[in-house]
């Protein structure tokens, strides 16, 4: 099948569960779920595999065993296309619309120490600052989780302090709810904005 766009239906339906987080909600408009969420997201990353790679659609419910917040169902589908180790890129639909991103989402000590030794690096690092500055200016948000202080064995007046502190390091824009996200051309607006991600990504898997 290929992606028609994500019906009215799919915004409306996390709306209500954002209200009504329970089981009985859920297996309710389970249907809705199946046919209005997951059906036209897996439509959507399989018309973008053969550029990007197959995506792993992730599961509805919670993992609420550490949790504080026991509320059993993620108020958002997301997908990801992984090209290195928890790192790829990402599409959302939630009540708030439509989110695309790429970059790293979590990092294990080695991984991190990777990312950080060639943040420091003058070659690797000022070519990662001329990547987001790009990605910046085309109207993507650079976030992640950062380290309140410098991170041990780096030198708090480092040119690139900045990124050495970050545990993740993502950029994204949202389309939210305009109109297109209804429609087949929500698909070349996330394969454009993914494209624009490459140059992140790549820097980050060789990293």
């Amino acid at each position: 099948m290929s992606f028609t766009g994500f019906p009215v239906a799919a915004l409306d339906f996390y709306d209500d569960l954002e209200m009504d987080n329970t089981k009985s909600f859920w297996e309710a408009h389970k249907a809705v779920w199946t046919e209005s969420v997951k059906a036209p997201m897996t439509a959507l990353v399989t018309d973008l595999e053969a550029e990007f790679g197959s995506a792993k659609v992730f599961r509805p419910y919670r993992d609420v065993r550490f949790a504080k917040d026991k509320t059993p169902y993620k108020t958002h589908q997301g997908a990801f296309v992984g090209v290195a180790p928890r790192t790829g890129w990402y599409v959302e639909v939630s009540a708030r619309g439509v989110r695309t991103g790429a970059g790293f989402y979590d990092a294990d000590g080695e991984q991190l120490a990777a990312f950080r030794t060639a943040v420091a690096e003058e070659r690797r690092g000022t070519e990662l600052e001329r990547i987001l500055a790009a990605i910046e200016a085309e109207g993507f948000e650079v976030s992640g989780e950062q380290l309140k202080t410098a991170p041990r064995g780096y030198d708090r007046e480092h040119p690139r302090i900045g990124l050495l502190r970050h545990k993740q390091l993502f950029a994204g824009r949202t389309i939210g709810f305009e109109p297109v996200v209804h429609t087949p051309e929500l698909l070349e607006l996330v394969r454009d904005d993914w494209r624009a991600l490459r140059p992140l990504v790549e820097w980050l898997a060789r990293a």
